[in-house]
């Protein structure tokens, strides 16, 4: 199904259904992707009274509770309300859903035992598409085990404040990478990239957001996408979200 999309004074045409989902799927297993220290996820028939909230346990639907954490069990989005004293929201804050984006892959420096991203590796892979609205960055090395990895105590790749800086300077409203986080994942509660990017409390960057924990799979190749960033209707600094890019034609 092709359709042409009009987009800030530009047409374009994507095909719709040729999807390319780059978000994680949670499930209730150790084997699902886990970050900060969190037991996995729960998924648990309901029960009481008589009643249990299983087919398969002789119930009449499946009725089940889901019990997670958005920053540490998968794909999720979050506004700037992840790092600050008032209760910001992302479904109040995030209100369009389609966006330019390019995707970048970038081998992480090693600086003093750290994999870093850094701001000259952000100025090279946008050389040739300096201000796309989000900026999809897939960190190597990239293969299918990010999908189900611990990365608790593992100190995983992060972005660093300079590059932040130099993301949010372009106009990129929307970050999204593959790490559980844009910051180190000891730093003593700096988050100096979530506050570069956002640029809080200086002045307060609303309608941005930064999705962590995606996988972009090696076939799908660097270059601009029309990017849709879905999540559910939490009322929550983070939600689970679902990532899809479409090629342009």
């Amino acid at each position: 199904m092709i359709a042409a999309i009009k987009h800030n004074g530009e047409t374009f045409k994507v095909d719709l259904l040729d999807p390319l989902d780059i978000s994680i799927e949670m499930h209730p297993s150790s084997e699902s992707v886990s970050a900060w220290y969190l037991d996995a996820l729960k998924i648990e028939p309901v029960k009481g009274d008589g009643f249990v909230g299983s087919v398969n346990q002789g119930g009449s639907v499946n009725f089940r509770n889901i019990e997670f954490n958005p920053h540490g069990h998968g794909t999720h989005t979050e506004c700037l309300g992840h790092i600050t004293p008032e209760v910001y929201n992302v479904n109040e804050h995030i209100k369009t859903f389609f966006f330019k984006a390019e995707l970048v892959t970038i081998l992480p420096k090693k600086i003093d035992g750290d994999d870093v991203i850094t701001k000259s590796q952000i100025e090279a892979a946008l050389e040739n598409h300096p201000n796309p609205e989000a900026i999809i960055i897939r960190s190597l090395p990239n293969n299918s085990s990010k999908i189900n990895k611990q990365y608790s105590n593992t100190n995983p790749a992060f972005i660093s404040e300079e590059a932040a800086l130099e993301i949010r300077n372009r106009g990129i409203r929307h970050l999204l990478i593959d790490t559980p986080s844009v910051d180190k994942e000891s730093d003593d509660g700096k988050l100096l990239a979530h506050h570069a990017f956002w640029d809080v409390p200086k002045n307060p960057r609303f309608n941005c957001s930064i999705t962590e924990l995606i996988y972009v799979p090696e076939e799908i190749k660097n270059g601009t996408y029309l990017l849709n960033l879905s999540f559910a209707s939490f009322k929550n600094d983070a939600s689970p979200s679902k990532p899809v890019l479409y090629s342009l034609i």
